[in-house]
C-alpha cells in the first residue's frame, strides 16, 4: 500500500519517521495497575476511592452480587445489596440465560450495551466465553441495525462526540474524557457505515463495537480504549428529518472545513496521548479514507481497518485456501467486484504478498488482479476518469460492462466481492466460476448480511458443492444432498485486535505494510487440518485469544525488525509476552 500512498505523501515513506506534526505529550501508568497480576489487590480509584453507592454505579469496578462479605464491610455496601454472595460464573450463566430469552437481535445488543455500562468485567467475560454466539450481536451484522436506530436506543454516551461546534477546542474536549492512559482510539465520521451508507453521528456504534473487540479478543485494557465520532453533519435526509437523530442537523462539511477539523483532532490526540497512541480510522468514505491514511501515515500511528484490516484478513484466507484449491499465489487470477477502499486495499496486499513470493516487481503482480466497479471492468482506456486509488488496476483490455462478462473473459480462479451491494453474485456468475474451476474460491465480503454478494446456501447450491466460500457476515452450515458445508467468516475481528495489541506492546510508532503481511501469515498458519476437512479457510473464533497473541507477536517482531518499536529491550518470547499483556475480565479482590 506504500506504493499507492507514496505519491500522495510526496514520496515520503513510513520508515522516514517524518517529524511533521510531531508534538509533545503522552501518558504513563500512574498507579501501576497495568502491571498488576490478578492475585494482587488493587484500589478502585475514581477521583477518590470508590465506595458505597458510587462503587455499584462504576462499571469498571462493580461486581454486583459477587462482592464478598469483607468487601461489603470495607466499602460501605451493607444494605445496598441483597444478602447472597454470588460468583462471576453464576452471574455469567444467569446473564446469558436472560440474553437468550430475547428473540430480536437488537434487543440482545441493547442488553449487552447495558451490561457494558453497569458491569464491565462481566460484559467481557460473557463476550470472551461465548464469542461465537455474541460476536454477531456486538459487531456485524447487528451493530449495523443498531447504528441505523442509534438515536432511538441511545441511553448513555459511550465515547467522545467531536462536532464542528468544538472546532478550536478539541484538545479541551479530549481532556474531558475521564481516562488519561489511552492506547487505542477508533474514530469514524459516520459517512460509510458498513454497507449502509451515511449514518452521521449514529455511526458511534462502530467505534464502540470495535473497541469492545479490542479488549475481548485482543486483550487491550478497556480503560485504554477511546471511541470517537467526528460529527460534520450528514447527507442522509431521513436522519435529518428524524426527531430522534442525535447529531448535527446540517449537510456534511467538506473540503478545507472538514480537513481542518480532522487535522486539529489528530494534532490534539498526539499532544494529549503521545506518539504511541494507535488511531484506527473506521468507515470513512473512500475519498477521505485514502487521503487521511496518506496524510497521517508518516506522522502518526494510524491504521485503516477498512483498507488495511480487511486486506490482511482476506489475504490470510486466500493463503490458507491454497491448500484446498492448489497452486501458489502467483498461479491464480483474481477478480474483484467493488473497487473502493476495501477492494483496492485487498488487491494491493495480495499483490505485495505475490511479489514477495515470486520476487517480481509489484507492477507485474498487479496484472494478475482485475477489478470491476459500477462502470464495469477497470481498464486502461478509462484511466483519465479514474480516482487515484483505482489507477494501478487499469490494465490493457477491451471494455467489459458487466460482472458476468468479466468472469467469462478474465476466467478468474478467485472471485472477491466488496461492493456493498447484495445479491450481485448471481447464479449465472457462480456457475461461470464453477465451469472454469474445479474448486472456485468465492469470498462475499460485504456487510451486513443483507448486503452480502450471495449467501452460503447460494454459493454451495449453484456450484454443486464445489465452491470454497467465506463471507463477511456469518452464515449457518448448509446441507446439500446429505452433505454439510461449513462457510468461514472473513471477519476483520481476526486481525485488528491482535494487530493493535502487537503495536501497543512493542511501543510501535508507525504502521508498515510488512506488519500487515506478518499478521496475514500468522492467521493463515492457525488453520488446522480439521478445519480444512470441513472446507474452512479460517480457524474457529473459540481460539481467538490465542490467535490474537500469535498475531500480536508476529506484528511486534516485524516492528522490532523495521526499527519502529520503542519498547526496549525486546522480550525474548513475544507470544508469552503478548499473553501476559492481555486484559483478563476475571473479578479482582478489593482492599
Amino acid at each position: 500500500m506504500e506504493s499507492i500512498l507514496k505519491p500522495l505523501r510526496d514520496g515520503e515513506s513510513v520508515l522516514d519517521l517524518s517529524p511533521r506534526s510531531t508534538v509533545g505529550g503522552g501518558v504513563e501508568d500512574v498507579y501501576g495497575e497495568d502491571r498488576a497480576t490478578e492475585d494482587q489487590l488493587v484500589t478502585p480509584w475514581t477521583f477518590s476511592v470508590a465506595s458505597g453507592h458510587s462503587l455499584l454505579r462504576d462499571p469498571q469496578y462493580n461486581k454486583g452480587l459477587a462482592f464478598t462479605e469483607k468487601e461489603r464491610d470495607a466499602h460501605f455496601l451493607r444494605g445496598l445489596l441483597p444478602p447472597t454472595v454470588s460468583t462471576q460464573e453464576l452471574q455469567e450463566k444467569k446473564t446469558m440465560n436472560g440474553i437468550r430469552q430475547y428473540e430480536v437481535p437488537l434487543q440482545k445488543y441493547v442488553a449487552m450495551m447495558d451490561l457494558q455500562e453497569t458491569n464491565e468485567r462481566l460484559f467481557y467475560k460473557l463476550l470472551i466465553d461465548n464469542v461465537e454466539e455474541l460476536l454477531p450481536i456486538v459487531y456485524t451484522p447487528v451493530v449495523g441495525e443498531a447504528c441505523q436506530k442509534y438515536g432511538s436506543i441511545f441511553r448513555r454516551p459511550q465515547g467522545l462526540y467531536i462536532s464542528l461546534k468544538e472546532k478550536g477546542r478539541i484538545l479541551e474536549v479530549l481532556k474531558n474524557w475521564p481516562e488519561r492512559s489511552i492506547q487505542v482510539i477508533v474514530v469514524t465520521d459516520g459517512e460509510r457505515i458498513l454497507g449502509l451508507g451515511d449514518l452521521g453521528c449514529q455511526g458511534m456504534g462502530i467505534p464502540v463495537g470495535k473497541l469492545a473487540l479490542y479488549s475481548a479478543l485482543g486483550g487491550v485494557r478497556p480503560s485504554a480504549c477511546l471511541p470517537v465520532t467526528i460529527d460534520v453533519g450528514t447527507n442522509n435526509e431521513q436522519l435529518l428529518n428524524d426527531e430522534f437523530y442525535i447529531g448535527l442537523r446540517q449537510k456534511r462539511a467538506t473540503g478545507k472545513e472538514y480537513y481542518d477539523l480532522l487535522h486539529e483532532f489528530m494534532t490534539a490526540v498526539k499532544q494529549n496521548y503521545g506518539e504511541k497512541v494507535l488511531v484506527q480510522f473506521e468507515d470513512f468514505a473512500n475519498h477521505n479514507a485514502f487521503e487521511l491514511l496518506a496524510k497521517y501515515g508518516t506522522t502518526h500511528l494510524v491504521f485503516n481497518d477498512d483498507i488495511q484490516g480487511t486486506a490482511s484478513v482476506v489475504l490470510a484466507g486466500v493463503v490458507a485456501a491454497l491448500k484446498l484449491i492448489g497452486g501458489t499465489l502467483g498461479d491464480h487470477t483474481f477478480l474483484f467486484l467493488g473497487a473502493g477502499e476495501a477492494g483496492t486495499g485487498i488487491a494491493e496486499l495480495i499483490a505485495l504478498e505475490m511479489s514477495k513470493q515470486t520476487k517480481q516487481p509489484i507492477e507485474e503482480s498487479r496484472k494478475k488482479i482485475w477489478l470491476v466497479d459500477s462502470k464495469g471492468l477497470i481498464v486502461s482506456s478509462r484511466a483519465n476518469s479514474l480516482q487515484h486509488f483505482k489507477k494501478p488496476w487499469a490494465h490493457e483490455h477491451e471494455p467489459v460492462s458487466t460482472l458476468i462478462d468479466a468472469v467469462k473473459v478474465i476466467k478468474p480462479t478467485v472471485l472477491i466481492g466488496s461492493s456493498g451491494v447484495g445479491q450481485t453474485f448471481t447464479k449465472e456468475v457462480i456457475e461461470a466460476m464453477t465451469s472454469n474451476n474445479e474448486k472456485p474460491l468465492i469470498l462475499a465480503l460485504s456487510n451486513p448480511t443483507s448486503q452480502s454478494e450471495c449467501t452460503a446456501q447460494q454459493a454451495y447450491e449453484w456450484s454443486e458443492g464445489r465452491a470454497i466460500f467465506a463471507s463477511g457476515s456469518p452464515f449457518d452450515p448448509v446441507e446439500i444432498k446429505g452433505k454439510v458445508y461449513y462457510s468461514g467468516q472473513s471477519n476483520n475481528a481476526y486481525i485488528f485486535p491482535g494487530f493493535g495489541l502487537g503495536l501497543v506492546m512493542s511501543g510501535a510508532i508507525r504502521v508498515h505494510d510488512d506488519m500487515l503481511l506478518a499478521a496475514s501469515e500468522a492467521l493463515a498458519k492457525q488453520v488446522s487440518e480439521e478445519n480444512y476437512k470441513k472446507g474452512l479457510i479460517y480457524p474457529p473464533f473459540t481460539d481467538i485469544r490465542k490467535i490474537s497473541a500469535d498475531i500480536a507477536a508476529s506484528v511486534a517482531a516485524k516492528a522490532y525488525e523495521l526499527g519502529l518499536a520503542t519498547h526496549i529491550p525486546r522480550p525474548q518470547d513475544l507470544v508469552k509476552y503478548a499473553e501476559s499483556c492481555m486484559y483478563s475480565p476475571v473479578y479482582r479482590n478489593y482492599r
